[in-house]
């Protein structure tokens, strides 16, 4: 088993479920902890080396372009509906990546 791999697609399953943890209970707090694992999650995919890495980065990227001024529209600005929008934006590229991930999946089991 290759932990590595285990390891930052946990911290990308989390960001994914805390994300949707926002849009179901609106809070600046499940919106925080989105942010937070997610830019964990960019920062351990900064290592990877696998044949769709730099797909698997680029998405975690831009659910962290989401998540950040997301958070700063709600505490900021105080506008819940910006940040529901950019939530909405990073949850799909978060299942983008989580999509990622699966067919790499796939393709290493084929080589094997």
């Amino acid at each position: 088993m290759d932990w590595g791999k285990v390891i930052y697609v946990f911290f990308t399953l989390m960001s994914l479920t805390s994300t949707a943890g926002f849009l179901y209970e609106h809070s600046a707090i499940a919106l925080f902890v989105a942010a937070s694992l997610n830019l964990v999650s960019t920062i351990l995919k900064i290592g990877v080396r696998n044949l769709l890495s730099a797909e698997l980065f680029a998405s975690s990227l831009v659910a962290d372009l989401h998540l950040i001024p997301a958070f700063i529209y709600l505490e900021v600005a105080g506008s819940m509906q910006w940040a529901i929008a950019l939530a909405i934006g990073a949850l799909i590229a978060n299942v983008f990546s989580i999509v990622v991930v699966f067919i790499e999946s796939a393709r290493v089991r084929e080589e094997y």
